[in-house]
This record gives structure tokens, C-alpha cells and sequence, in this order.
């Protein structure tokens, strides 16, 4: 899965493809049209250098805008910044891979991605916002070929998935000719997923976590959790820095969101310390496990190819 280089801001994983992925990028899910693009330049200032994207988020334009402003200024360089997006799942099609790819860098306003993923493992057709949008079939291995095919091109330097199971990602690298070279998923001390992180070590996949922090839900706040806040009190650090480097020390990237400068500073300071091996044993012994990113919005549909979220999940939950 790649290890952990460097010290300080310069803590990344090298993936399989030979490129460096940044252990702290900024995610931009759910961030507000209007301030995604102010907290995209912040970040930089702060030190960020991995900017988390898609498509879907409906911010890439306002991205692509804080980007070129943050590059004029002198802020960064192109080369120096690791940005991600993913395809959306109504463009599958192989005719439709580089079309997205293409519009996705225009709104960026960039020539490359350094990491494009497919967003979730199922289709839904154009334009069709029914109940039933979602397609019965899934032809994966025809989108993972197309994903080949705009690499090859030189249009992105790496590959991945994301909301893939073990059984699903063990399927993609069947067949694939360039192996994913990252599998983002949810990743918390509420959901450790450790098969999954031991399987994705053992097949060279990283593992990037989105909602590291959890994803707010009322019932289960992983920041609230005893444990969390005892080793943060013990440490003279915050509940979320101690999550966010417990993840890191796992071998995974961390995706938190956030607008807050001083935030955005902590959550980058976690590459500058670490925890002892008795505090990430008791992080990694919290017994209330699940998935807060179910998926749920995408089965039990009149049409599609999962009933159920164990369906989606190959009973991975």
C-alpha cells in the first residue's frame, strides 16, 4: 500500500504507479458553493498540497478558479499540488470516460489529474433523475479500461476506485492491466475496515480515507468518543488531530474538510507528531463498528443491480 515518507508537511505514501500521494489532503465534499474556492486557497497557504475533487460535488469550477489564482500568486506550483477527482456514475460508458475527464480538467482549468477515480461501483443512466435511473447491469471492466486508456493518454499519472469491497476490488485486479492505485473509502476509528486494509497492503492498493472524522451522524460522533478524548487530553492535542494521525500511522491518506484556517493548520500539524503503539491499540479497539456512508441512496431501487446495502457492500459491513 506504500509507506509513509518524509517528516513534517512532507509525509506522503508512494503508491503503485510510482507517484507520491500527500498523507493529508483537504476533502471538498459538501463544501459550499462560495467558500470551497476561499477554503481551496486557504488550504494551500496553510501548506496543503493534496486537493480531494469530483465531479459530482458540483465545486470543481470554483476549485479550478481558486487554482489558477493560487498559481498567478505564486502560492504553488502546478507540480507541487496532488489533485484528485472521480468519475460520476452516468458516465461509465467507455465513450464517456475521457468526456468526463475533459470537462472535469476544463472546469479545474488544468492540462493533467495526478488521481482519477470511478466515484461508486454502479451506473445510472443520462440525465434521467426517476427512481429507476439506476442501470440493472454494471460493466465495470469496460470503465476500468477506459480509466487505462486516458492514462496512457498522459491526461492522469494514476488510476483508482472508490466504494469498492474486497471482492469487488479483488475482481478489478483480475483483469486489470494498470492494478487501481488507490481504493478511497471510509476510513474512522468507528469503521476500521481492517480486512480491508490488511487485503488493499497485501495487493500494493493505497487506501485513502474520506470522512476520517466521520460524516455527521447525530448517533455515533467519532470526535465524542472517551477514548478519542482521553489520549487527546493526555497528548495536549485536539480529538480530530489524534483521529486524523491514527489514520495516518495506518498506512492510509487522510481527507478532512474544512474552511477554518487555524483548523486546517491543526489537521496538517498531525504529520508532525505521532501516537505511541498503546494508544493506537486502544484507537483501534472501539467495539461499535459500521459504515456511516452506507451507500443506502443506491439500493432497494425499482431497477439496479444491489437490493440491499449488504448486496452493494458484498457483505462487507
Amino acid at each position: 500500500m506504500g509507506s509513509e515518507v518524509g517528516t513534517g508537511t512532507k509525509v506522503s505514501f508512494k503508491l503503485n504507479s510510482g507517484h507520491q500521494i500527500p498523507g493529508v489532503g483537504l476533502g471538498t465534499w459538501r463544501s459550499e458553493p462560495g467558500q470551497v474556492g476561499e477554503a481551496v486557497k486557504t488550504a494551500i497557504k496553510a501548506g496543503y498540497r493534496h486537493i480531494d475533487c469530483a465531479a459530482i460535488y458540483g465545486n470543481e469550477a470554483e476549485i479550478g478558479v481558486a487554482l489558477q489564482s493560487a498559481f498567478k500568486e505564486g502560492l504553488v506550483k502546478r507540480e507541487e499540488l496532488f489533485v484528485t477527482s472521480k468519475l460520476w456514475n452516468d458516465q461509465h460508458a467507455a465513450e464517456d470516460v475521457p468526456q468526463a475527464l475533459k470537462q472535469t480538467l476544463s472546469d479545474l482549468k488544468l492540462e493533467y489529474l495526478d488521481l482519477y477515480l470511478i466515484h461508486w461501483p454502479l451506473r445510472v443512466r443520462k440525465g434521467d433523475t426517476s427512481d429507476s435511473k439506476l442501470v440493472d447491469e454494471t460493466n465495470y471492466e469496460e470503465t476500468w479500461r477506459a480509466m487505462e486508456r486516458v492514462k496512457e493518454q498522459g491526461l492522469v499519472k494514476s488510476i483508482g476506485v472508490s466504494n469498492l469491497s474486497m471482492k469487488k476490488l479483488g475482481e478489478v485486479l483480475s483483469y486489470a492491466k494498470v492494478p487501481p492505485a488507490v481504493n478511497q473509502i471510509e476510513l474512522h476509528p468507528l469503521w476500521r475496515n481492517d480486512k480491508m486494509l490488511a487485503f488493499a497492503k497485501e495487493k500494493g492498493v493505497h487506501l485513502s480515507a474520506y470522512s476520517p472524522l466521520g460524516s455527521g451522524d447525530e448517533n455515533r460522533k467519532v470526535l465524542e468518543y472517551p477514548v478519542v478524548k482521553q489520549i487527546a487530553e493526555k497528548l495536549g492535542k485536539s480529538p480530530a488531530q489524534v483521529v486524523l494521525r491514527w489514520g495516518l500511522q495506518r498506512g492510509t491518506s487522510v481527507l478532512p474538510k474544512s474552511t477554518n484556517f487555524d483548523r486546517l493548520r491543526s489537521n496538517l500539524e498531525v504529520t508532525e507528531w505521532s501516537l505511541s503503539e498503546e494508544d493506537m491499540k486502544a484507537l483501534s479497539s472501539i467495539e461499535d463498528q459500521g459504515r456511516i456512508v452506507a451507500g443506502t441512496g443506491f439500493v432497494g431501487k425499482k431497477t439496479g443491480p444491489y437490493k440491499t446495502t449488504t448486496e452493494l457492500w458484498d457483505g462487507e459491513l
